[in-house]
């Protein structure tokens, strides 16, 4: 698997590749990362990468032509390492996109990677993006400086699923919004010691007994779901993802305040 990124601040990404559970997968090489600056094919002594917009306005827009010769070299340098590979995606993070779930998660980490386009200023010529973008993806209703910090998001969430990245093979199966958990959020985890500041640990937790343990962890994630984010609760119902013991829970729960209850507080 391999991420050709487009970025004006490459110095973004080695804390990344270089620390916590994901950083084997990058040193192994089981997840390469390639990093190319568009300044770099950028002309002129001052190698400009942005200019005014057209009809005025605030702020710069990201030239097409530095980003033209960069993609281009990044495809060509892809072309020669993957012979075989057919034509990549290449993504660009913007508010317009596809907002981002587990889901899409998922099948990205099953392909051979993408090439990540990293936006700034206030934004890129359209006519490199109609040209060029094959996909956008966006994180949610709300704006970053630039793509940066999205493509971290990306690579971090993609890797963290490729065999043998985590020491527990099983741990992401048990993450929020996996088809292991039904899309549900995961129940809260507790560790040593059982009592701290006088908050002891669940008993269900301390039985050693599994059939009761996984059933006490089944309850939370459905309380935990219908408190939090009842539309996933709804989602999982309408798959027939809840079983009749999940459904008799439910309906111990206390009535959760819809939108307009809560505006009118």
């Amino acid at each position: 698997m391999r991420f050709d990124i487009l970025t004006l601040f490459p110095q973004m990404f080695a804390p990344f590749l270089e620390n916590g559970v994901t950083r084997r997968a990058f040193a192994s090489g089981q997840v390469e990362v390639h990093l190319w600056n568009p300044r770099d094919f950028a002309e002129g002594n001052y190698r400009r990468v942005d200019d005014r917009p057209f009809g005025g306005g605030p702020g710069m827009v990201m030239l097409a032509d530095p980003l033209q010769r960069c993609l281009d070299a990044a495809q060509q340098s892809r072309a020669q390492a993957l012979p075989e590979e057919e034509a990549v995606p290449v993504v660009l993070f913007s508010p317009i996109g596809h907002t981002l779930h587990h889901g899409a998660v998922a099948q990205w980490a099953q392909g051979s990677g993408a090439i990540l386009l990293c936006g700034r200023y206030e934004g890129i010529d359209q006519r490199f993006i109609d040209a060029n973008v094959t996909h956008q993806i966006s994180l949610g209703d709300f704006v970053l400086s630039g793509g940066e910090l999205a493509a971290l998001v990306l690579l971090d969430a993609i890797t963290r699923l490729q065999p043998g990245v985590l020491n527990d093979a099983g741990s992401f199966q048990q993450d929020s919004f996996n088809p292991a958990l039904d899309g549900l959020l995961d129940c809260p985890h507790y560790t040593r010691p059982e009592v701290w500041q006088g908050h002891s640990v669940p008993a269900p937790l301390l039985s050693g007994h599994h059939a009761h343990i996984e059933r006490w962890r089944r309850e939370q994630s459905l309380r935990l779901t219908a408190q939090q984010r009842p539309q996933l609760l709804q989602q999982a119902r309408r798959q027939g993802r809840l079983t009749a013991q999940d459904e008799a829970f439910l309906r111990t729960l206390p009535a959760a305040p819809d939108d307009s209850d809560i505006a009118g507080h």
